[in-house]
C-alpha cells in the first residue's frame, strides 16, 4: 500500500539507511536538523510522523502546533526530552526503539569500566605529550573485584554478563528482578544500601525518572567503600554531579567514567571535566553504525505499521498490538467505534459510566483496544483529537467510570460487544456482533438496542424511532419520508411484545431537514426520533 500524500518529519541526526522502510512504504520523509523552535513547528505543518533521537526536545507547546501528528518515534532507548503526558493528551503515539542501543550502550559501559581500571585515557594523553611515565598510571584488575550493578534491565544484564568473564562477582538491585531472575542470570541481589556498600566499581541502569533522579548522591556515596569507580552510561541526572566532584576531591571515590550529563553538553568548566580521575565521552552509548542504523530502521517500521495498519510496537503511551492480534480484533474494534458514536447520538445528558461486556471469540483476547475504540466513539464529540490513545485519559478527566465484563459460558448466543452508557438518571444498551468469515468479509452489526432485537449495519445517515405498535406506522413514516425527498435504503424493525412498544432503525440516503424530523415526531404514534449519523 502507497501513502505518497503523507509525511514524516526527521528533526535529528537518524541514519538514512534506517529510514528506508519509510520511503518503501511510499512515505515523504524530510529530514532537516537543528531547526528552532519556530522552525520545527513550520516543518511539522501537515506532518503525521516525526522522527527524533536526544537532541530535539518534543514539548506541549511543539505539540500544540503540531495539529496533524498522529505518532512521534524516538530512534533510541529513552523518551525523556519528549512530553509522553502531553503527547497521550493530544492522542499522538510515542514509540521508541527498546533493544536497539542495548548492545551498543553495554559494550560502552564495559569499554569504560576497563579505561577506568587502567587509566587508559589518562595514560593515553600524557604518552601523547611527550611523557613516558608508566608509575602515574598503575591500574587496578577486574578479576576478582565486585561490580555493583544499579537496574537490571536489558542493559544491565547484558553488561552483568560481559562482566563476569572478566572474573567479576555482580551484586545488583532491581525490585522488579524475581529471584528465579537472577539465579538464571548468574547475579546476586542485594539492597540498594548493600549494592553501596560492597560495589568496587558501580554502574546504573536505569531510567530517569522522578524517583531514580539523583540516586547515586551525597547519601549513596557516604554508603560506598572507600576508593569505589563510578560508571554512568545511562541518563545523565541520575548521579548527582556536584555530590560526585566532592567525593572524587575528598577520595571517597578513585574515579568516574561519564557518558552522560544532567545538562548536555556540560559547560567547558564543568568541575567534573576539570578532574584528572574523571574519563568521559560526548554521549557515545549509542553511537555505533550498527545501533543508529539498528534504531532508525525499528522505529521506521513501527512508524510505518501503524500509520498503515494502525498496528502498534514500541510505543510507550499505549498497548502493544501485533499485526495478526490486529487482523483478528479489527472488525471488533470498528464495531466498538461505531457502536460508541451511536451511543453518543442516543443521550441527552453527560455520560457518567460505562459498561463493555465482551462474549465470543474476543474473550481469549486482549479486548482493550476494543473498548479504547468504543471510547473513541463515544467521546469523538467531546475532544476534536480524541482516539484510541487518548480516549482512557479523557474518560477519566470527565470523571467517566468504564468497567468491562467477560462472559465465557453461553457466549455463542450473547452478543460479541454489549454497551451500556450511563447519563444522566437513566441508561441506554447497544449490542452488536460480527457476522461472516475471513479477514475481508467480516461485517459488523447492530443487533440490540435497549432491549429490542434488530439487525442493522451501523454506517451512513440513520433514523432510530421507537412507536406504539400499532398498524400504519410504517406506511405513514414512508410517505412523510417521500413527501420530502428522503430516500430510504434499508428499514429494520423491532419489537418486545405485539401491540406494546415497537423500535425501528431506517437507514436513508442523506441526512434529514429539521422540518422532517419535526413532521416525524408530530405524529402521535411516533415516541421519539433520533437521527443518527455514521459517515
Amino acid at each position: 500500500m502507497s501513502t505518497p500524500q503523507v509525511k514524516i518529519f526527521v528533526a535529528d541526526a537518524v541514519s538514512d539507511t534506517g529510514l528506508q522502510p519509510l520511503r518503501d512504504a511510499g512515505f515523504v520523509v524530510e529530514k532537516r536538523t537543528g531547526l528552532n523552535a519556530a522552525e520545527l513547528r513550520a516543518a511539522l505543518s501537515g506532518c503525521a510522523g516525526l522522527v527524533v533521537r536526544s537532541e530535539t526536545k518534543v514539548t506541549a507547546d511543539l505539540l500544540d502546533s503540531a495539529t496533524t501528528l498522529r505518532v512521534v518515534g524516538r530512534a533510541g532507548v529513552g523518551v525523556d526530552n519528549i512530553d509522553v503526558p502531553a503527547a497521550t493528551e493530544r492522542g499522538i503515539v510515542v514509540m521508541n526503539a527498546p533493544d536497539g542501543n542495548t548492545i551498543t550502550t553495554a559494550e560502552h559501559t564495559i569499554a569504560l569500566l576497563i579505561a577506568l581500571a587502567r587509566r587508559i585515557p589518562q595514560a593515553n594523553s600524557s604518552l601523547k605529550s611527550g611523557h613516558w611515565d608508566r608509575k602515574s598510571f598503575i591500574g587496578v584488575e577486574l578479576q576478582g573485584k565486585t561490580l555493583g550493578v544499579v537496574g537490571m534491565g536489558r542493559i544491565g544484564r547484558v553488561v552483568a554478563a560481559r562482566a563476569r568473564a572478566f572474573g567479576m562477582r555482580i551484586l545488583a538491585f532491581d525490585p522488579f528482578l524475581a529471584p528465579e531472575q537472577a539465579r538464571d542470570l548468574e547475579i546476586e541481589l542485594a539492597p540498594l544500601e548493600d549494592v553501596f556498600a560492597n560495589a568496587d566499581f558501580l554502574t546504573v541502569h536505569t531510567p530517569l525518572t522522578p524517583e531514580t533522579r539523583g540516586i547515586i548522591g551525597r547519601d549513596a556515596f557516604a554508603k560506598m567503600k572507600q576508593g569505589v569507580r563510578v560508571i554512568n552510561c545511562a541518563r545523565g541526572g541520575l548521579v548527582d554531579e556536584s555530590a560526585l566532584c566532592d567525593a572524587i576531591k575528598s577520595g571517597a571515590v578513585a574515579g568516574a567514567a561519564l557518558d552522560v550529563f544532567a545538562n548536555e553538553p556540560p559547560a567547558s568548566d564543568h568541575p567534573l571535566l576539570l578532574l584528572d580521575e574523571v574519563i568521559v565521552t560526548p554521549h557515545l552509548g549509542a553511537s555505533t553504525t550498527e545501533a543508529q542504523e539498528g534504531v532508525a530502521f525499528t522505529v521506521a517500521e513501527q512508524m510505518r505499521d501503524y500509520l498503515l495498519s494502525g498496528a502498534l510496537r514500541g510505543a510507550v503511551n499505549v498497548p502493544a498490538l501485533g499485526v495478526k492480534e490486529l487482523g483478528v480484533l479489527r472488525p471488533y474494534i470498528e464495531l466498538a467505534e461505531k457502536l460508541g458514536r451511536f451511543q453518543a447520538q442516543l443521550v441527552d445528558s453527560a455520560v457518567r459510566e460505562v459498561k463493555l461486556e465482551f462474549a465470543g471469540e474476543i474473550v481469549e483476547l486482549n479486548a482493550a483496544p476494543v473498548t479504547r475504540s468504543f471510547l473513541a466513539g463515544l467521546l469523538r464529540d467531546v475532544s476534536a483529537r480524541v482516539n484510541a490513545v487518548n480516549a482512557f485519559l479523557i474518560a477519566e478527566e470527565r470523571g467517566i467510570k468504564v468497567t468491562t465484563t467477560y462472559f465465557r459460558a453461553g457466549a455463542d448466543l450473547a452478543p460479541a460487544i454489549r454497551t451500556h452508557v450511563l447519563a444522566g438518571g437513566g441508561e441506554q444498551s447497544v449490542a452488536g456482533t460480527i457476522f461472516g468469515f475471513g479477514e475481508q468479509s467480516r461485517e459488523g452489526r447492530i443487533t440490540e438496542i435497549d432491549g429490542f432485537h434488530i439487525e442493522a449495519i451501523p454506517q451512513g445517515h440513520m433514523l432510530v424511532m421507537r412507536n406504539r405498535d400499532v398498524p400504519g406506522v410504517i406506511g405513514r413514516v414512508g410517505t412523510i419520508l417521500g413527501e420530502r425527498g428522503v430516500n430510504i435504503s434499508r428499514f429494520h424493525l423491532g419489537r418486545q411484545e405485539r401491540g406494546g412498544e415497537a423500535m425501528a432503525v431506517i437507514e436513508v440516503d442523506a441526512s434529514l431537514e429539521r422540518e422532517t424530523l419535526a413532521a416525524l415526531r408530530a405524529r402521535p404514534e411516533i415516541l421519539t426520533v433520533r437521527e443518527i449519523e455514521l459517515v
